[in-house]
């Protein structure tokens, strides 16, 4: 194999070929075509590719003169419509548009979670730089993003040392949040985000957070523990039921079967304000019931929940990812109390 080329110049396409022994255009159809490539091949010049150190051809590189597409990706971890669906995603989305529209940047939302393409989609995106939306450390999508050596900002982790975390404190929040929703419950109950890419449904008693990927989903459970054990109250006789999405009709119907599967439940804490909703309706107003954002539904329903303003984060992320210092989010929450908790 060539010696790799001195750190001060990029890795081209010409080198990965001469150094794998195959031609330019063959390196070209292992990133582009992969279907008129050999197995073995394509194998021998990631291999190659790999040890090099070059992640693959530079769209921007392709369009721009100056080898900047002054356009920002969003990484989103979801189906397309969630963008638009999901009331604090469209706020996130909002705060990284502010700061594009006054930059004279683009915006390129790249939809992950679909299928095995997931990576090659994001490290093929036109862009000079990526936020993520909350994932868990095994996703693919992160080392496609950071391997390309562009920004990454990530919001709520998980934590990497090649990339800028940025969001609030989940576990202080949870436990603050917590104190209040089961200071007189005999029998709380969590209903819960998904906590790994599979994103089954269940219901299982003392969930040990520990177990779970996704941050923000580990991070709220931790904290809710937190203020469980803070009141004397024995987490491993807590049931959380987990739901594959967060929207309200999914939650309800999870709802019901954590009602089921233990009846008697006095209080609810919810990781979003759509479920606690959904735990309202279906328990009623004799549960004592907590959410999180601090949305329209909170305020229309008397909810206590967790203010945040996800607008801001988004913001701040799009900013990072762009040479700004990114600004410390951590302390940026409060609870709010409502009649929900009998405030």
């Amino acid at each position: 194999m060539q010696p790799r080329p001195p750190a001060s110049r990029r890795v081209t396409m010409t080198d990965v070929a001469r150094a794998a022994g195959v031609s330019p255009m063959t390196v070209s159809y292992t990133y582009n075509r992969p279907q008129r490539v050999s197995v073995e091949t394509r194998a021998k010049v990631l291999e190659t590719a790999t040890a090099l150190g070059y992640a693959g051809p530079d769209p921007s590189a392709r369009s721009l003169r100056y080898g900047a597409t002054r356009t920002l990706g969003v990484v989103l971890g979801e189906h397309l419509t969630y963008a638009f669906d999901d009331p604090q995603a469209v706020l996130f989305l909002a705060g990284i548009a502010e700061v594009c529209a006054e930059r004279g940047y683009g915006l390129l939302i790249v939809p992950t979670g679909t299928g095995d393409d997931d990576r090659d989609r994001v490290a093929a995106a036109a862009v000079d730089a990526y936020v993520i939306w909350t994932t868990s450390a095994d996703d693919p999508v992160l080392a496609a993003a950071t391997g390309t050596r562009r920004p990454v900002v990530i919001h709520s982790g998980p934590a990497l040392d090649s990339a800028v975390t940025l969001g609030i404190d989940n576990r202080a929040a949870a436990r603050a949040v917590g104190a209040e929703v089961f200071a007189t419950a005999r029998r709380p109950a969590v209903l819960s985000f998904p906590v790994d890419r599979q994103r089954d449904t269940f219901v299982r008693m003392g969930l040990d957070p520990g177990s779970v990927a996704y941050p923000v989903t580990r991070d709220r459970l931790a904290g809710y523990r937190d203020a469980a054990q803070d009141l004397g109250i024995d987490w491993s006789q807590v049931p959380v039921a987990v739901c594959r999405t967060n929207d309200e009709a999914e939650a309800r119907a999870v709802m019901r079967k954590l009602l089921a599967s233990a009846p008697g439940i006095d209080a609810v804490a919810a990781m979003n304000d759509p479920m606690a909703l959904a735990a309202l309706r279906e328990a009623g107003d004799q549960v004592r019931i907590s959410g999180w954002d601090d949305s329209v539904l909170a305020r229309e329903h008397g909810l206590t929940t967790v203010a945040q303003s996800l607008r801001e984060q988004g913001a701040a992320c799009a900013a990072a990812a762009l040479g700004e210092p990114a600004p410390d989010f951590r302390e940026a929450w409060h609870v709010v109390r409502r009649a929900s908790t009998g405030a």
